[in-house]
């Protein structure tokens, strides 16, 4: 099923709950475009966590699930699932978030390691929640800051606040 990976764990690392301004099918698709932004955007990690690495930079890729699979949320794949949210929202949308952690030396790029995190976004009428589970990684950026990045992203792109904590 578009959005829904069957293979969430039932253990987390975090639980987040929101109140919206918005209905659930505009939240929803208003994730998905801001999602989409972000991926590939290069960021100085003090710009989403308290820096543990001086220097730092952060690139993040999202993956929207269908199934047991993830897939890039590409143009192509944007499309697709905005068509289907214009049909009815999902209620419940999976994604998978890659952070690519690396250092500038001598002009190159240094790869540094890798986090995994399972987000899964339930939305009713005009609130909900965020589960987070850290797959694997350093956990340079915790739970709690990508979930304040993720809503403050969604609140920049629209220019007021839609996503507030209860």
């Amino acid at each position: 099923m578009l959005g829904l990976y069957e293979r969430f764990p039932a253990t987390l690392h975090g639980d987040f709950a929101f109140v919206s301004s918005v209905s659930p099918k505009k939240l929803e698709r208003m994730l998905i475009e801001v999602f989409s932004k972000l991926n590939r955007q290069d960021m100085a990690l003090d710009e989403v966590a308290c820096p543990t690495i001086p220097q730092c930079r952060v690139i993040f890729e999202f993956g929207i699930a269908e199934g047991n699979d993830f897939s890039y949320l590409d143009q192509d794949e944007e499309q697709k699932i905005l068509a289907a949210i214009t049909k009815a929202p999902l209620e419940v949308i999976d994604f998978l978030c890659v952070i690519r952690y690396h250092k500038e030396q001598d002009g190159k790029k240094r790869a540094l390691r890798f986090d995994y995190y399972l987000l899964r976004f339930r939305v009713n009428q005009k609130q909900g929640e965020i589960q987070v589970f850290h797959k694997k990684g350093t956990r340079y950026v915790t739970p709690e800051d990508l979930v304040a990045l993720l809503v403050k992203k969604v609140n920049e792109e629209y220019g007021r606040r839609i996503l507030n904590a209860p």
